[in-house]
């Protein structure tokens, strides 16, 4: 799993040497960061990703345009019951684009209320 990384730098403090946050970002990882993000810890195409929204259209094109295999998987989240509904329209995690093209591009869209047994919500 890789996430947004902000800035950190390495330096001396009163005579030890620590690592510094410094605010602001290295990298955003969502969107076009996502591939970077990939590329900074691994190095290499990754052979399989999994998003839920359309800020992970860019990181599942990554994946799976390159030469090798490569497996693209959306998550659909479409079990307002057991977890969160969320598709075309809201305020976060907007799943457009991703749906439209998931076929053509050979993505497999996982639809949470029909394809999961279990929903693991964390909430006791």
């Amino acid at each position: 799993m890789i996430g947004s990384e902000g800035r950190t730098t390495y330096e001396e403090v009163d005579g030890e040497m620590v690592l510094m946050k410094r605010g602001g970002l290295e990298f955003y990882d969502d969107k076009e960061g996502k591939p970077v993000g990939i590329d900074r810890h691994i190095g290499k195409r990754p052979i399989f990703v999994g998003g839920n929204s359309d800020g992970d259209f860019q990181m599942l094109e990554y994946a799976t345009e390159g030469d090798g295999p490569g497996l693209g998987l959306i998550v659909h989240h479409t079990d307002a019951a057991r977890e969160y509904a969320y598709d075309r329209e809201g305020y976060i995690g907007v799943l457009d684009r991703g749906l439209d093209e998931a076929s053509q591009r050979g993505w497999l869209v996982v639809d949470m209320a029909q394809d999961w047994k279990t929903v693991w919500t964390g909430r006791q």
